[in-house]
């Protein structure tokens, strides 16, 4: 179970990193580090707002397996 739950935790991560990095929307270097001098806020729509929340669930599934992992090998 244990090999399992790990499997899961390299393939979430993995699509978690990707989608993260796809949501950097060619801002360069400096959207990276959070210096953005856009300033101004945007709506979410289309493909952005897909991505913003398999990014959500990614992240909420990354989690689920991390805690689960724990319990498991306690």
């Amino acid at each position: 179970m244990a090999t399992y739950l790990n499997i899961g935790l390299i393939i979430t991560s993995a699509a978690l990193i990707a989608s993260v990095i796809l949501q950097s929307k060619g801002a360069g270097l400096g959207g990276l580090t959070g210096g953005d001098a856009g300033g101004v806020f945007s709506a979410r729509r289309g493909i952005e707002k897909t991505l913003f929340r398999v990014t959500i669930g990614l992240s909420v599934l990354f989690f689920g397996l991390a805690i689960a992992s724990v319990i498991v090998t306690v």
